[in-house]
C-alpha cells in the first residue's frame, strides 16, 4: 500500500493575477489530504473519495476529477491494463473552493503511488504530476495550488509562460489566520475564462489593475518579510478590492470579508477561485482568531483556524 500528503493552501495576494505572469504569495496550511494506492489483481482503476466537503462539491467536481486522474495516470505511465489500482481520498482538509482541494489530492494521488510502485518521485516530480493533474480542474493551471499542496511552506510564486518559479519565504513566527467557507462551490474554468475575457474587452482598465497587484504584491512580500502584520493586512484588504474590480468576488464573500475585519482581523480578503468557497482573514493572535472565527460561525459559515509560516 502506498500513502501521501498533499498540503490545502491559502493565497494571500494575487490569485487570477498569477495567471499572467504577476507574482503571488501562498501558503500551505495546517489541514491536509491523504491518498492510499493499494494494487489488486485485473485491470483499471477505481477512487474512492471520502474526504469531508462542502456539500455538493465532490459531485460538481467529479468529472473533472475523473479527467485529472486519467492525465495524472498517463503521465507517470501508470499500466492499468494488467494491475487493477483503488486510490481512496481522505484526511482533514474539507473538499471545498478556495483551499487547494484538487491540488492537494493531486500531490497526495502522486506521492502515493510513488511509493506503492517504488519511482522515487522528488518533490520535483511530485509537482510535475500534480500541476498536470490540476489540468483536469482548471484547463490551464496557474500552478501555484500545485506548488504549495507539494512544498508546502510560505511561497513566493511566478510563472513565465511553461516555467514555474518558486521561492521559500520565511517568518520570523507562524500566524494565525481564520479562512470562512461560503459554502458555495465554484468551478474554476468557468471563473478564469471570465477574467480573461473581461480583460480582452477592456484591456486598459485591465492593464491598470494589473499594474496595481503587481506593486501590490512586491510591497507586501517586504511587509511580510519585516513581519509589519498590520501594513500586510492592508495590502491584503487592498488586494481584495482589485479581486472585486475584475469581478472574481460574491456577496457571501464580501459579507464574510467585512465581517472578520469588523471582528478585529486586519486584513481579510477572498481566497481562491473566487465566486464562492473561502475567504481568508489574518488574525494574529489566538483571541483574535476564536473572535473572528466565532463570529463566522454564528453567521452560519463553517471556519477554519490554521496558520501560516509554519
Amino acid at each position: 500500500m502506498g500513502v501521501g500528503v498533499g498540503f490545502g493552501k491559502v493565497i494571500l495576494f494575487n490569485e487570477h493575477f498569477v495567471v499572467y505572469g504577476i507574482p503571488a504569495v501562498a501558503s500551505a496550511v495546517g489541514a491536509k489530504t491523504t491518498a492510499l494506492v493499494e494494487r489488486k489483481p485485473g485491470a483499471g482503476h477505481e477512487l474512492r473519495d471520502e474526504r469531508p466537503e462542502t456539500p455538493g462539491y465532490k459531485a460538481e467536481k467529479l468529472q473533472q476529477q475523473k479527467e485529472s486522474l486519467e492525465i495524472m495516470l498517463k503521465f507517470m505511465n501508470i499500466d492499468t491494463r494488467h494491475n487493477h489500482y483503488v486510490i481512496t481520498l481522505g484526511g482533514d482538509l474539507l473538499a471545498a473552493s478556495g483551499v487547494g482541494a484538487s491540488a492537494a489530492s493531486c500531490a497526495a494521488i502522486a506521492r502515493a503511488f510513488s511509493q506503492e510502485l517504488n519511482l522515487n518521485f522528488s518533490d520535483e516530480r511530485v509537482n510535475e504530476v500534480a500541476y498536470e493533474g490540476e489540468k483536469g480542474y482548471h484547463g490551464t493551471p496557474s500552478g501555484i495550488d500545485n506548488t504549495a499542496a507539494t512544498y508546502g511552506g510560505l511561497i513566493w510564486y511566478r510563472r513565465e509562460g511553461d516555467a514555474q518559479h518558486m521561492e521559500r519565504m520565511r517568518l520570523r513566527k507562524p500566524v494565525e489566520i481564520v479562512m470562512g467557507n461560503t459554502g458555495k462551490v465554484a468551478d474554476t474554468k468557468i471563473v478564469v475564462a471570465g477574467v480573461k475575457e473581461r480583460k480582452e474587452k477592456e484591456p486598459e482598465r485591465y492593464g491598470r489593475i494589473f499594474q496595481d497587484a503587481d506593486q501590490l504584491v512586491r510591497n507586501a512580500r517586504k511587509q511580510l518579510e519585516e513581519f509589519n502584520l498590520e501594513k500586510v493586512g492592508a495590502y491584503m484588504n487592498e488586494n481584495h478590492r482589485l479581486l472585486q474590480e475584475i469581478g472574481v468576488s460574491s456577496p457571501e464573500l464580501d459579507e464574510l470579508v467585512n465581517l472578520a475585519r469588523d471582528a478585529g482581523a486586519v486584513g481579510a480578503k477572498l481566497t481562491g477561485t473566487g465566486r464562492g468557497g473561502y475567504m481568508v482573514a489574518l488574525t494574529p493572535g489566538r483571541d483574535i482568531q476564536d473572535r473572528v472565527a466565532n463570529e463566522i460561525e454564528r453567521h452560519g459559515s463553517q471556519a477554519l483556524r490554521t496558520s501560516i509560516g509554519v
